[in-house]
């Protein structure tokens, strides 16, 4: 059976549905990347994943309503402020095309987050969070990488406001002035592999996340899976649904607190430190893979 997903080429759309096509070709579908859900013209069966972007008429709405199963990913209708005043955070399917989704019973509505109390148009929005690249991800041992005692990689992310700028900061202010061997790398243009690799031979990661998600609680976003996946030790900034599905990871909003964190872990011997990683990266496997979120999805 075939499954189209829209195509993202830019920003963490591309990582995330890359995970997305690895995970559903691993179970054995065909997998094709759309632009427009117009295109779709297919007389098999089908699934669709699909943004509430990509709803915009009729002819878009009749590739949904002829598949199998169509998992439609919604944006909030409103968001609390100042972020709701942005259009990074709320929808711009038009009342019309909410109508049309929500009256489709094989379209089935999903959202990172926790809290669907801002998707106030939709039908019911399923919660299905991020997850680990099992696939995509094959790190290997690499010595230049192990030196490190805490490592991070990604980049600044302006949400619209700029907010996360300030916090990564003040966060790696205080890291640089602990004594730890840091291996920071903002907007370097690490490739996929490198990425992979230092948080894999790294002693431990270290996650931050939006002002949004720090104040709201309810997403938590693609490195915290991809940092238990691969390295195993996670120290990360305080968020409710990262909290939830992982307890045992260290959080705090207080920058010397994540120091004293890291320099906690680094304390304990290597036996101890080794037993974390195995049961953190266990647990993603099992249960936080994109594999695990495509059965998930079937399910629905």
């Amino acid at each position: 059976m075939k499954v189209y997903i829209k195509n993202h080429p830019t920003h963490a759309g591309k990582w995330i549905y890359e995970g997305y096509k690895r995970a559903w070709l691993a179970l054995g579908y065909d997998v094709e990347y759309f632009n427009k859900l117009d295109d779709i013209n297919n007389k098999d069966e089908y699934y669709i994943m699909a943004t509430d972007y990509d709803v915009k008429n009729d002819s878009s709405y009749s590739s949904i309503s002829n598949s199998v199963k169509s998992f439609i990913f919604a944006q909030p209708n409103s968001f609390p402020f100042p972020w709701g005043n942005h259009p990074n955070f709320i929808s711009n399917a038009s009342d019309q095309a909410i109508d049309l989704i929500n009256q489709t019973d094989n379209a089935l509505l999903w959202t990172f987050s926790d809290d669907t109390r801002y998707h106030k148009k939709w039908k019911t929005v399923h919660t299905v969070p991020l997850a680990f690249d099992s696939i995509g991800y094959v790190p290997k041992k690499d010595e230049k990488y192990s030196q490190y005692d805490v490592c991070f990689v990604g980049g600044w992310a302006n949400n619209g406001f700029d907010e996360k700028r300030k916090i990564m900061i003040e966060i790696f202010s205080k890291f640089m002035d602990s004594g730890l061997k840091c291996g920071f790398f903002i907007n370097k243009g690490l490739t996929h592999e490198q990425e992979c690799d230092l948080l894999y031979n790294s002693k431990t990661a270290l996650n931050i996340h939006d002002a949004y998600q720090r104040t709201l609680g309810y997403d938590t976003n693609e490195r915290t899976f991809k940092s238990l996946g691969l390295n195993g030790i996670l120290v990360s900034d305080t968020i409710a649904q990262l909290n939830n599905l992982f307890p045992s990871v260290p959080t705090s909003l207080n920058s010397n607190e994540l120091v004293e964190s890291v320099k906690g872990i680094l304390s304990l011997t290597n036996e101890e430190i080794r037993g974390i990683k195995e049961d953190n990266k266990k647990n993603i496997a099992e249960n936080h893979t994109y594999i695990k979120r495509v059965e998930q999805f079937l399910k629905l």
